[in-house]
């Protein structure tokens, strides 16, 4: 695999309090796979390497106005945002977690649906940018990572998906999801990714 980093750009995907957090509305869903398989650890060595090589950072976070007058809970895991009042946007557990937090240049983009594509200026973005291939990391596997790389496909983007950066609430959601993904994008490693960027992280910064 090969990566230019001045047309690509890490995209890590809800690295929020209320979804990947011990104390968030989602831990019971999410917390225990991103623990167990060092999802934190691992977007924090992709975004680094890919900051050294010169790469982009793009966050997509997920979050409402505190009374929900922008949320429309038209599916079952946006009803549970509803009943559980989470990821309000300007409460600390909306923000994103201090293990993987932002550096200055890289780009946050908030939206109010479950992928990061609808309603928001992400494509955009991307496209100012002159960005054209996507490495896609984060939490849920199955529903965010999945929605979002699905519509950066149909849009024309070379899409990645890091298997070891991401986490669903089980592993068999996470392996089903990147089984379901296999022939619309290239499913990789953080390794893969370190060793296809001309500057990277040491082979064991993710262990």
């Amino acid at each position: 695999m090969e990566l230019d980093p001045r047309t690509t750009a890490v995209v890590a995907v809800h690295c929020q309090g209320d979804i990947v957090g011990p104390d968030g509305a989602f831990a019971s869903f999410f917390h225990q796979q991103v623990v167990e398989r060092r999802v934190l650890a691992r977007i924090a060595t992709l975004t680094d390497a890919m900051r050294a090589a010169g790469g982009m950072i793009v966050y997509t976070r997920v979050a409402w106005r505190p009374d929900f007058s922008d949320l429309q809970a038209n599916s079952p895991i946006l009803g549970i945002v509803a009943q559980s009042g989470c990821l309000k946007d300007g409460s600390e557990l909306a923000g994103i977690v201090a293990d993987v937090a932002p550096h200055d240049g890289d780009i946050v983009i908030t939206h109010q649906r479950v992928g990061g594509f609808a309603e928001s200026d992400l494509d955009a973005t991307l496209r100012e940018r002159e960005l054209d291939t996507l490495v896609f990391c984060g939490v849920a596997t199955n529903f965010s990572v999945e929605g979002t790389a699905r519509v950066a496909s149909d849009l024309g983007y070379r899409v990645v998906v890091v298997d070891d950066a991401c986490a669903a609430a089980s592993p068999d959601a996470h392996a089903a999801s990147l089984a379901s993904l296999g022939l619309l994008a290239e499913i990789v490693t953080v390794q893969d990714v370190l060793d296809a960027l001309p500057s990277s992280a040491p082979a064991d910064a993710q262990e």
